[in-house]
């Protein structure tokens, strides 16, 4: 079976910063995986070259055996890899329905400015937005919505391409902790829906362990933990490095 992703023998350096070294993975379809690791860990740098907004000093990127070492951002994203951010990227002056038709718009092989799409994609807007339970913010400008409503917007219109691969960047952050469980049951069902495999970067190990079908483990730039969450979250080196739990 191609992997949904390869990064084989990725390696990235700022300077005297080594920001990924020697990064060797493969992801199979329709695999959800957690990225876990201390700030700085290497994280964001390995979701940063994925999806083009950096550049591998050496190695080589594939999505389902193309590969994309060396596309931009919006090519990889016409190819099927989507992202979330964990600061959400909206305009917050339009409405949620806005900025969901113009995410749907900007996916359609012919782009339509929002005030004039089309009414699939006006349906299509309104059935993620359904999906994500968010029809009663629908009308309401994104500026007075509560973050967390802005986080499952923000992952609401990654799914307009209809990825093969999304990345979601702490999609609990801003989240309040009595809703989290409830939040990524959410993103997960949703998500599900479209048979995308999926990397997350997520903190709270609880998540981590009831979500993840495997996780990946970085320490300066390295990965030092690869498999089941029960698997990883043992290791030595992740309690050590990562969760800080080592005597």
């Amino acid at each position: 079976m191609v992997p949904a992703l390869s990064v084989q023998g990725v390696e990235k350096r700022f300077g005297a910063i080594v920001a990924a070294s020697g990064l060797c993975v493969d992801v199979p379809p329709g695999q959800k995986v957690s990225l876990i690791g201390a700030n700085g860990a290497g994280k964001t740098t390995f979701v940063n070259l994925v999806t083009g907004y950096l550049k591998p000093d050496q190695g080589q990127i594939r999505l389902e055996g193309q590969d994309i070492t060396r596309s931009g951002p919006r090519q990889i994203t016409r190819l099927g890899i989507c992202r979330s951010f964990q600061i959400p990227q909206l305009c917050v002056e339009l409405t949620a329905l806005e900025n969901m038709i113009a995410a749907v718009a900007a996916a359609a092989p012919t782009m339509s400015f929002w005030r004039h799409a089309e009414r699939d994609h006006v349906e299509r807007a309104r059935e993620l937005l359904a999906r994500f339970d968010l029809q009663p913010h629908a009308d309401r400008p994104v500026k007075v919505l509560p973050g967390g409503v802005r986080k499952l917007l923000d992952i609401a219109m990654a799914l307009a391409r209809h990825p093969k691969v999304l990345l979601l960047d702490e999609p609990t952050s801003g989240v309040a902790a009595e809703e989290k469980f409830a939040t990524m049951d959410r993103v997960m069902a949703a998500v599900g829906r479209e048979a995308a495999t999926i990397l997350f970067v997520e903190h709270d190990m609880d998540i981590v362990a009831g979500y993840a079908d495997r996780v990946l483990a970085f320490y300066a730039g390295r990965i030092i933990g690869d498999g089941r969450p029960d698997e990883v979250l043992a290791s030595a080196d992740v309690k050590r490095y990562v969760t800080g739990e080592a005597r």
